[in-house]
């Protein structure tokens, strides 16, 4: 199954230390049917409003290190604050989203449970949030120094241009030149070109 109910107490072992109390709380308070995935490309987490007798739902990637695990929770319950004030009448990441993930990140930053270099990214995060839980780079880049380091793993933007890259599937891609913030890489099988993040991460074809 993709998907499984997280049991609270065992929630604890998905968040830093110092948090689960408060995580809890709102979990309980919103009444929140939340389940662990496993890892998704695109997404981080995702917020399910709750409608017709059942309950809000959120859904959160298992494989995030605890300080990426806390803030992708945060930000699909910064949905959750905006949907019981506004319902569908704002934008999904408009100024009351990003009002009220500002807000919750805040409580946080001021509980000291962040290391020093991704409390500084947050201060950053903090004044414009990103839309997508995927879409703050900077905050990614600072996220991964935290993650378990798998063998073979890299992001887009630590290997040389030219080499040949697989993703999870079995596609395999040259990268090329970096167009803005992100890399033009050419599937090597069919010869399309594909635009992909820098922090996205990858592993590299065995010379």
């Amino acid at each position: 199954m993709p998907k499984q109910e997280a049991p609270l107490l065992q929630l604890q072992s998905y968040l830093p230390p110092g948090t689960f109390d408060d995580v809890l709380y709102y979990l309980q308070h919103y009444k929140v049917h939340l389940t662990i995935t496993r890892q998704r490309q695109s997404i981080l987490g995702d917020y399910r409003h709750a409608f017709d007798g059942r309950a809000h739902r959120i859904s959160v990637n298992g494989n995030l290190n605890p300080y990426a695990f806390l803030i992708t929770l945060l930000h699909e319950l910064a949905h959750l604050f905006t949907y019981e004030q506004y319902g569908h009448r704002v934008q999904a990441h408009g100024k009351e989203w990003k009002n009220e993930f500002s807000k919750v990140l805040a409580k946080f930053l001021l509980k000291k449970v962040f290391p020093a270099d991704i409390e500084k990214a947050l201060m950053n995060t903090l004044q414009n949030p990103a839309a997508s839980s995927c879409g703050d780079e900077k905050l990614l880049r600072v996220l991964h120094h935290y993650d378990v380091k798998k063998e073979g793993t890299h992001l887009v933007e630590q290997i040389p241009e030219g080499a040949h890259f697989i993703i999870k599937g079995g596609r395999v891609f040259q990268r090329g030149e970096k167009i803005r913030k992100r890399y033009k890489c050419t599937e090597v099988k069919t010869g399309k070109v594909y635009l992909f993040s820098a922090v996205y991460e990858i592993s590299l074809v065995p010379a």
